[in-house]
Order: C-alpha cells, then sequence, then structure tokens
C-alpha cells in the first residue's frame, strides 16, 4: 500500500515509518521543513513538504494514497496554552482528510485516548472531540482505526515524554517524588513496540477498530520512582497531594491513574511486544546519562 504518514520525522512517527517500510509499503511523509524531510528521505519514504493546515495538499496527499497514519500534532500550542486552539484545528484536518477519503474504504488511523468512544461525549481532554470525529467516519466508508499512545512510550530516542520530564525535576529538587502509596499507574511501551501496532493496524484492522500500544497496562509509579532514586542516588518520598501539586506544578500528570489492557489488540492484530520494559529501560541507564 501507499500510505501517508502526518508527523513522520517525530519521536514515534520516526519508528512507524521503517516499520511500514519494513513490511513492504511505500510511505510518503509529511514534512514541515527541509530538516523534517530529510529526515524522512534518510528512512527511505518519500517526502511531501507542507503542514498541518495546508488542507488542500493534505486532501491531495490523501486522494492519491491507500491509508493514512496521523500522527502529526501541534504540540507546541500545547504549551503555549492553546490546547482546545489546536485540537479544533486538528478536528478541521480529520474532516478534510476523511471527507476525501469518504466512500472509499480507504483507512484513516488516528490517535485514540485508550478507552471507548461511548465514554467521551462529556471527557474533559479537547482531544476527545477528535477522537469521536475520527470514529464517525466510519459509518462513511472510511476504515478508521483509533490507535492509544502509552502516557510512557520509552527508548533511547525519547527526550521530551514523561520519563525525561520526571528525571529532571527528581535531579532538580533531589528527591524521587509520589503520591500517597504510588499505586497509581502509567501505561507504557517501548516506542519499537508501539510503531509495530500501527504496522499492523494499517494491513488488519477493520473499521472502527481501537487498539492500544501499551505492552504494560499500568506501570505502578511508586516502581518508577524508585527506579529513578535509585539510579540518582536520592530518596523516593511520598507526598500528599497538597504536597505533589507544589513539587509537580510544572508537570501535572503525578497522580494520573490509567490502564490500557492490551489482549484485545493482541488478539486482533496478533502483536507480540519483544522489546524492554519501562523498568528494564530505566536500569539501561541512558535516562540518566544525557
Amino acid at each position: 500500500m501507499r500510505v501517508f504518514v502526518t508527523g513522520a520525522s517525530g519521536y514515534i512517527g520516526s519508528a512507524v515509518v521503517p516499520e511500514l517500510i519494513h513490511a513492504g509499503h511505500e510511505v510518503v511523509g509529511l514534512a514541515r521543513s527541509d530538516e523534517a524531510a530529510a529526515t524522512v528521505k534518510a528512512m527511505g519514504a518519500e517526502a511531501r513538504r507542507g503542514n498541518l493546515t495546508d488542507f488542500d495538499g493534505l486532501r491531495e496527499a490523501a486522494r492519491n494514497a491507500d491509508a493514512v497514519v496521523h500522527l502529526g500534532f501541534q504540540h507546541e500550542g500545547i504549551a503555549a496554552g492553546r490546547f482546545a486552539e489546536v485540537a479544533a484545528q486538528d478536528e478541521e484536518l480529520v474532516h478534510a482528510i476523511c471527507g476525501e477519503l469518504a466512500g472509499t474504504g480507504k483507512a484513516f488511523l488516528g490517535i485514540g485516548l485508550g478507552q471507548g468512544v461511548e465514554n467521551l461525549e462529556s471527557h474533559r481532554n479537547p482531544r476527545a472531540k477528535v477522537v469521536l470525529t475520527i470514529h464517525g467516519y466510519s459509518e462513511r466508508g472510511v476504515r478508521t482505526v483509533l490507535v492509544a499512545v502509552p502516557m510512557v512510550t520509552h527508548s533511547e530516542g525519547d527526550r521530551t515524554g514523561f520519563i525525561p520530564q520526571y528525571v529532571r525535576i527528581a535531579r532538580q529538587t533531589g528527591v524521587a517524588g509520589y503520591v500517597g502509596d504510588g499505586a497509581n499507574t502509567w501505561p507504557a511501551g517501548h516506542v519499537l513496540d508501539v510503531a509495530r501496532v500501527w504496522a499492523l493496524a494499517v494491513e488488519k484492522a477493520p473499521a472502527g477498530s481501537q487498539v492500544t500500544g501499551a505492552t504494560e497496562a499500568g506501570v505502578p509509579v511508586r516502581a518508577i520512582a524508585e527506579a529513578v532514586a535509585r539510579h540518582l542516588g536520592i530518596e523516593a518520598v511520598s507526598m500528599s497531594p497538597e504536597q505533589a501539586a507544589e513539587h509537580f506544578k510544572a508537570f501535572p500528570f503525578i497522580d494520573i491513574d490509567v490502564k490500557m489492557p492490551n489482549e484485545a489488540t493482541r488478539e486482533l492484530l496478533g502483536w507480540e511486544p519483544a522489546h524492554p520494559t519501562l523498568l528494564a529501560d530505566l536500569d539501561a541507564g541512558f535516562y540518566f546519562s544525557r
């Protein structure tokens, strides 16, 4: 298949594109800069210059493809406090591309939230509406697939995710904190295992599918804190919710408690994770040698 990928030069995209090529697909990656285009070409894909607001160009790229993998998002807008705005723009993008694909049976794969769409009508995450929009096109002749990406997508290439942010705070404060007993969990998956899910879903997932790239449904935050503390030579410390809110004010995710079971994904796609777990990657040391 000819697969058009947005976000092709990003952290997850840079793992998904080679996986698609290895599976025999012809890949076209969206690139908004010369640097991004060079990255896409170096992976063996064709680079298409453009951006996430060039809807005419996106429609054309989708029209010339057999499947679209949508990984791109304006993350800088979140940091600038414009999450709702960029989510609304992302919804426009979905309408542009899926409107072009309507009635063709072609695939559109987008990022899900790890829970059934029936629970998203009143969800506070601005991206919930985007997920509902994607899913709605399954009734308009598009093979829509939602792929839930775990909160912790780890590897040696991880520079800005949950773990680098947590390690930075632990270094700065001298403690590895967690809330209460630290039993709340973060779903995790090695980026190469996550990429494999996307590639398999392009080929196998039926319209309306919801799959997950989490190889570990939930890793207790206390276990993460203790691993970080051990490597940094500091103490892992329990905090009250009030203390944690102040300590982690630049990282308001410490008390999130989510699980992403993967049994259904394994059965549907024949997926078998093959790369290290989160704690194994922490013990490998590269998160602490930067």
